[in-house]
């Protein structure tokens, strides 16, 4: 689509007014991208103006497709700010921007991982999308065409993003009910993830595609004929099932494709729900279901409000196909979910709905106040709510969904604080159960309460998996049991600094503590104390900010001494730092043994993280290392540790590079680093069979900075397709 294209599917469907601000944004995105280039060689401006034209076809208001084609000139563009956006289109608009615009990695914004840069930009879309829930509309499209265009992308890049796009945008998609999108982002990142297994659920659909077309063909003709004869004004439609869709099946039944029941399916749209119903009489009365195979989401629709009839009818050579019976208003809401919000004209029902679908986002609101750390809050999201869950009722009738493995005290924190606090008990189809009992879908669950319960035990933190539960536990220990915190953070303090061999007493004067209460925001000692004790910051945390503030305020006295008793012509000399050891200094124990983490092989300039071993020292390992995150969960043996500035050392550091699989590739290979002056230490080459030629090296460098020069040097070889640093 060009822009004429574009400017003339928008005038068709909105105002005056807003066109003219439509076409005021297309030509700032146009200047603003007027030089960038996609992957594919195209114009970058081609992105933004599909990206708008998705979030049209969604049937969305003027504002977000506006949005939606300036949604990356903030970030793509040179000296533009959110000011010039709302100057120049409003203050809506700006904030539709704002919501899917990365955060710049500059300024005070550092990241020391791209994992941390990455959940730091989804913890901001989460947020923007619970202020404004449009943001998820353009941000799916966004990703959808991006998706779509992945293959001009290098290797490493097309299965960062498909990973993503499973692991979060497909599962939001779904979570916001809009079926089309979630199954074309499934499939596109299966066909990237997982080539062999897409290709070959695609050869077994290739196989049975005529038969299939032929059973589907006879079915929809008998269908139309035996509604029309009811009377019953339908459209019939046929659909073939997502390919995703059809693997994750296979996975769960563990069988084959023979044995999926839904590979091709019906959809009969109807006027009304009763015309559903009598729909449905019609064909059970002309075709033989399948037992059990009967769904009435109309009844009880699910939990992002998908509502329709499901039935598995046999033909007559019986072959099984599915047949989903709904209304026009349903099969908006299952193919474009929330975006279906603003195609309806009435109010009151689709306000219901649309605050129905994001009460979850209320959580997500709560889950930031009580979690500072970008990673935590992004993880708890994927696994709150947008993982696999479990549908369960209430003695009511209403249906909660709730993370797969949830226990009966979640259930009691998410339909009330105070239900969760006063939990005694709990039965699940009518029989008493054990707190921790596992949840499944269709339990019919009954929270069983006491005013004598007086509040919830420290071992429900072991039971609970939703971390809406977890927040909400630990809020109450910490405003209940005040007294108690305290006692137990002092005391945690003292046990860590005692492990670390560090003078507590000093570092607790009130002149050293001062600043560190300051930026914890804490009015006193008690108030550290009992975040401590309740959990809110680790007792290593404090102490590592404790001990670095003392040592600022000694080096400050230090200094000022020198400066009082020394003769002003004789300039002062600075406190010398701890010598280092292997190139770390150890703050805290700076006589510690060092060693490096085989699993990661830390360069400097590497962010990194000391862990205390028990009888070997300081272990340093990157920040990102998958270790690194296991060893932080013991918290008080993690040790303040850095880099010593120009130390002369070498470390050992190992590459795999991609390459053609052709004469002279390890000689052209080889004969670079030798000319960069590197040392290799180990080299193995092998050809994949396709054309390809992998090969893993070892050699030693000074740092992070020469091991990336070394990388880009590799990467401008013609026969070099990709490197990638990896950990031994």
């Amino acid at each position: 689509m060009d822009r004429a294209e574009i400017l003339e599917k928008f005038r068709a469907r909105y105002t005056v007014e807003q066109s003219a601000l439509f076409e005021k944004a297309l030509q700032y995105a146009e200047d603003v991208h007027h030089n960038q280039r996609r992957e594919s060689g195209e114009p970058y401006i081609i992105h933004p103006i599909a990206v708008a034209d998705i979030v049209m076809d969604m049937g969305m208001d003027a504002a977000s497709v506006t949005a939606a084609v300036l949604h990356d000139v903030v970030e793509d563009g040179r000296d533009v700010t959110l000011e010039n956006i709302v100057k120049l289109f409003g203050a809506e608009v700006a904030q539709l921007v704002d919501g899917v615009t990365k955060l710049t990695i500059s300024g005070k914004q550092t990241y020391i991982t791209k994992k941390q840069e990455q959940a730091e930009n989804l913890r901001k879309l989460f947020l923007a999308i619970a202020a404004d829930v449009r943001v998820v509309i353009i941000k799916l499209a966004d990703r959808l065409h991006n998706m779509r265009t992945l293959a001009y992308c290098n290797p490493y890049k097309r299965m960062r993003k498909a990973k993503e796009t499973l692991e979060v945008y497909a599962p939001l998609a779904h979570r916001f009910g809009m079926g089309a999108i979630k199954g074309e982002l499934e499939d596109l990142s299966f066909q990237y993830l997982m080539p062999d297994e897409y290709a070959d659920i695609k050869r077994q659909f290739e196989k049975q595609r005529s038969d299939r077309e032929a059973v589907l063909d006879d079915a929809m003709r008998h269908i139309t004929e035996q509604i029309a004869e009811a009377g019953i004004h339908a459209s019939i439609s046929g659909r073939p099932k997502h390919l995703y869709s059809v693997y994750r099946k296979m996975q769960r039944i563990n069988g084959s494709i023979n044995e999926i029941y839904d590979l091709i399916a019906i959809r009969v749209i109807v006027d009304t729900i009763n015309d559903c119903y009598a729909a449905l009489g019609v064909l059970h009365a002309g075709w033989k279901p399948l037992p059990g195979r009967f769904k009435d989401y109309i009844a009880t629709p699910k939990p992002n409000m998908y509502r329709s009839l499901h039935t598995t009818l046999l033909s007559e050579n019986g072959i099984p196909f599915e047949v989903q019976i709904r209304t026009q208003e349903m099969h908006r809401t299952a193919e474009y979910g929330i975006a279906a919000h603003w195609m309806y004209k009435e109010g009151r029902t689709t306000q219901s709905m649309l605050d129905r679908k994001t009460s979850w986002l209320r959580q997500i609101l709560e889950a930031k106040d009580t979690t500072e750390d970008s990673k935590e809050f992004v993880d708890n999201i994927l696994k709150d709510f947008l993982g696999e869950y479990v549908f369960v009722l209430s003695p009511r009738g209403e249906i909660f969904d709730l993370p797969k493995g949830s226990t009966p005290l979640d259930f009691a924190y998410r339909i009330h604080t105070n239900i969760g606090h006063h939990c005694q008990g709990a039965r699940v189809n009518g029989n008493l159960v054990r707190l921790d009992y596992k949840l499944k879908t269709n339990d019919m669950v009954e929270i069983i309460t006491s005013n004598s319960q007086a509040g919830p035990s420290r071992d429900w933190l072991k039971i609970v998996k939703t971390q809406t539960a977890r927040n909400r536990i630990r809020q109450w220990f910490k405003r209940e049991n005040r007294e108690e915190n305290i006692q137990r953070g002092r005391e945690m303090l003292e046990d860590t600094a005692k492990r670390q061999g560090q003078a507590l007493a000093p570092l607790l004067k009130p002149e050293n503590t001062g600043d560190v209460l300051k930026r914890l925001n804490m009015t006193g000692l008690d108030d550290l104390y009992a975040a401590i004790g309740f959990g809110g910051i680790s007792s290593s945390q404090v102490l590592h900010k404790l001990a670095d503030q003392y040592r600022k305020t000694a080096k400050a006295e230090a200094l000022a001494e020198q400066l009082a008793s020394a003769p002003a012509a004789q300039p002062s000399q600075p406190k010398s730092k701890p010598l280092p050891v292997n190139g770390i200094i150890v703050h805290g124990d700076p006589g510690m043994a060092v060693r490096f983490g085989n699993c990661c092989n830390p360069l400097p300039g590497d962010a990194i993280i000391g862990y205390i071993t028990r009888g070997r020292g300081v272990s340093v390992h990157r920040a990102d290392c998958t270790n690194a995150e296991n060893l932080c969960k013991d918290p008080d043996r993690i040790i303040d540790v850095e880099w010593a500035i120009g130390a002369e050392t070498s470390f050992p550091a190992s590459l795999q590079i991609h390459a053609e699989d052709r004469a002279g590739t390890l000689l052209e290979i080889s004969a670079l680093l030798s000319g960069m002056n590197i040392s290799i230490q180990g080299l193995n080459g092998k050809p994949t069979g396709d054309g390809k030629y992998v090969v893993d090296m070892t050699f030693s460098v000074g740092n992070a900075g020469q091991l990336d020069q070394i990388i880009r040097s590799l990467k401008h070889l013609k026969c070099v397709n990709e490197v990638y640093r990896v950990h031994r």
